[in-house]
């Protein structure tokens, strides 16, 4: 049977020694792997490679199930993959919940002292309860009213980059590629939020605002999961880029046509829905996971 050389990237949490000798060579008898590992970040990020069959190459669901199986009494995030395609061209990413700590949309809300009742809704719809759509028309409406300066006073307040944010961006940029940010929020963020962290390009919704005020309404069309996953044809056709060498993150429901579709879809802090479905989950790290699964060295991190 053909086999593909895949590879497997661990990576701990900070200050944690989980990945030490002992733990690897466990790791190792147990995948049947021969071939030392290779570090990415001493003690922090690890490399292991491996054969599969190659018709599973792009799935290897049998032993992916192993793996998660294993891994699964320790904090630690993987991802498997086949080595040939594994340091991406496009990096196509949500931004609340993902890029940012936030949604904006439940910030705005505080301004307007309405965040809870807004926040129900907006967590049904990141956990795919609800159509997408039909609740940001909902949000948006209960927002009607509200002085556009509040959302000057979110961005400056109330939004916080995560960690590895602007370094996954800077690095993955200074390496040659293209790093789109696409979300179901709003372009008064994205522009703001790519500006801080270096993103090419923004996708987003438009709220739309007279005398200075929100008028409740969204400017059609509204940007939810298939505009994502269109976005993802569109960037790859513009810089004639293969499928299997983009990457898509997200947390959740609307992102999940992305995710599904690009060459490693990764799930951040993820709703259940979406680290099902995603090749890869970030549960215990933070962004610059990204590169490791990648195959970056923290020695090649760009920092600035």
């Amino acid at each position: 049977m053909t086999k593909t050389a895949s590879v497997l990237t661990i990576i701990a949490p900070d200050e944690q020694n989980l990945l030490n000798e002992e733990f690897l060579n466990s790791l190792k008898e147990h995948l049947n792997i021969e071939k030392q590992p290779v570090w990415l970040a001493e003690k922090k990020a690890v490399d292991l490679f491996l054969e599969v069959p190659s018709q599973m190459a792009s799935a290897p669901d049998t032993i992916k199930q192993d793996i998660t199986s294993y891994l699964q009494p320790y904090p630690l995030d993987f991802a498997l993959q086949p080595l040939e395609s594994r340091r991406k061209k496009l990096l196509i990413s949500d931004m609340d919940s993902t890029i940012i700590s936030e949604e904006c949309i439940d910030e705005i809300a505080h301004m307007a002292g309405i965040k809870p009742k807004i926040a129900s809704i907006t967590e049904r719809a990141m956990r795919g309860e609800i159509e997408f759509d039909s609740a940001l028309k909902e949000r948006v409406s209960l927002l009607k009213g509200l002085d556009t300066n509040a959302l000057e006073t979110v961005i400056n307040e109330r939004i916080h980059l995560n960690k590895g944010a602007r370094t996954l961006v800077q690095t993955m940029a200074q390496n040659g590629a293209f790093c789109a940010l696409v979300s179901g929020g709003f372009t008064f963020f994205t522009e703001k939020i790519a500006a801080m962290t270096g993103f090419h390009t923004t996708r987003a919704n438009t709220l739309e605002m007279k005398d200075d005020k929100l008028t409740g309404n969204v400017i059609p069309p509204i940007l939810g999961s298939a505009a994502k996953k269109h976005a993802l044809h569109t960037f790859v056709g513009q810089h004639n880029i293969n499928l299997e060498y983009t990457l898509a993150v997200g947390d959740g429901a609307n992102d999940l046509e992305m995710i599904n579709l690009s060459g490693l879809g990764v799930a951040y802090y993820a709703k259940p829905i979406v680290a099902e479905q995603a090749d890869a989950a970030i549960n215990h790290t933070d962004l610059t996971s990204l590169l490791y699964f990648q195959g970056y060295k923290k020695s090649e991190f760009i920092t600035s």
